[in-house]
């Protein structure tokens, strides 16, 4: 009769129990610790513009003021997927896909391929050069979906990708950097009319977030274009002079358009923001057990610039960071730039962002919110589910 060694029967018994250990922690990553993927372009940019060649940089200060160094944010200090992450308990900032520390165990928490200046369009951005649109956003989340999948095999990725949050904030660049760019716009709006442009940006973004819930996302939440027309760097071109301006928050002396706000880049945005709610409808009633949410972010910034001064705020039109212009928009942010003396009483803190106090304000909304700010249910809903 056979039989086998103390030793060698040890050595089973230990594998079978490392075999079991591997497989909870693998389920216990999966289920217990949340992930967060970041797709979009500036507003959500943690620093992946740092490692391209690029025009469109937040690699100097007094970017990251608040920081008390430059981080790649485009902004003085947090951006809105920073804060939700915090609130949300999520282990530190979500790092950058392009750092060279977003590796090893780290991407299991998630990662953030946002880039300023990108689109959903790949030409969008091409006067910046260098920039990372989301079909090569997508690439890149490929990328780390497989080695996810090779660290904990592919059925705790699954699980991981389940309970993860993916959010994408992407479409501004579309419009102000592409359709909207100054010389080139007058052409391309007569050969493209808005609805068609708007059209074309609907069908390759509808292919875009399906790619997402085929790669393992379930919840993903999509930010709509905000109010593009009253950021600071709209409003200073599209001034008509009526009398002097006296620098950055002057605009007393000015007519923009008969209105405090660009008129035409909000109704592009308003095109596009009816054609979305539709696609992210269409998807939650397509994709079995998808979980596609509406990030009404147009209306909340609305709302925050029309009542600036009942959220706390001294100034909703000109730029924190400024160098020249009537609204210190006509230079971007940089080491030659002048910063407000209280960065928390701006609603801008460049001429294109909003300031660390803004994003607060809208982070709380898309958390807590209401089905007028984010449909059909806020994110700590989404993530409780």
């Amino acid at each position: 009769m056979g039989y086998i060694s103390y030793k060698k029967a040890l050595h089973i018994i230990c594998q079978f129990l490392i075999i079991i250990i591997v497989v909870e922690l693998r389920s216990c990553l999966a289920k217990n610790s949340p992930a967060n993927f970041v797709f979009g372009d500036s507003l959500v940019d943690s620093g992946n513009n740092n490692y391209i060649i690029s025009l469109s940089k937040a690699d100097c200060v007094p970017n990251g003021i608040d920081f008390g160094h430059p981080t790649g944010r485009y902004t003085n200090g947090r951006t809105i997927i920073d804060i939700i992450g915090q609130e949300l308990g999520f282990n530190g900032f979500t790092p950058p896909y392009l750092a060279p520390s977003t590796a090893g165990p780290t991407i299991l928490q998630g990662v953030n391929y946002a880039s300023g200046g990108g689109g959903i369009l790949n030409q969008t951005g091409k006067i910046f050069v260098g920039r990372i649109n989301l079909d090569a956003q997508m690439d890149n989340f490929a990328n780390t979906r497989q080695e996810i999948i090779s660290k904990i095999g592919s059925t705790a990725a699954m699980e991981l990708f389940k309970h993860a949050l993916f959010s994408v904030t992407i479409g501004s660049n579309d419009f102000i950097n592409n359709y909207l760019t100054p010389i080139l716009s007058k052409l391309e709006q007569k050969l493209i009319p808005p609805e068609i442009f708007v059209e074309a940006m609907i069908s390759r973004f509808r292919v875009q977030l399906t790619r997402v819930y085929s790669m393992g996302g379930r919840k993903i939440v999509v930010a709509n274009v905000g109010p593009i027309g009253c950021i600071p760097y709209q409003r200073e071109i599209n001034i008509i002079p009526v009398g002097g301006g006296a620098g950055a928050g002057a605009g007393n002396d000015i007519i923009i358009n008969g209105s405090s706000c660009a008129v035409f880049p909000n109704e592009l945005a308003q095109l596009f923001n009816a054609q979305l709610r539709g696609l992210v409808m269409e998807l939650c009633a397509n994709l079995q057990g998808s979980q596609f949410i509406y990030a009404d972010v147009y209306h909340i910034v609305d709302d925050i610039i029309q009542n600036y001064i009942s959220f706390g705020f001294e100034n909703a039109n000109s730029s924190c960071c400024y160098v020249a212009g009537v609204y210190g928009a006509l230079i971007p942010c940089g080491p030659k730039s002048k910063v407000c003396e209280d960065r928390s009483k701006f609603v801008f803190w460049d001429p294109y962002h909003p300031s660390d106090a803004t994003n607060v304000l809208i982070a709380k909304r898309l958390l807590d919110g209401d089905p007028a700010h984010i449909w059909p249910i806020n994110i700590r809903n989404l993530m409780a589910n």
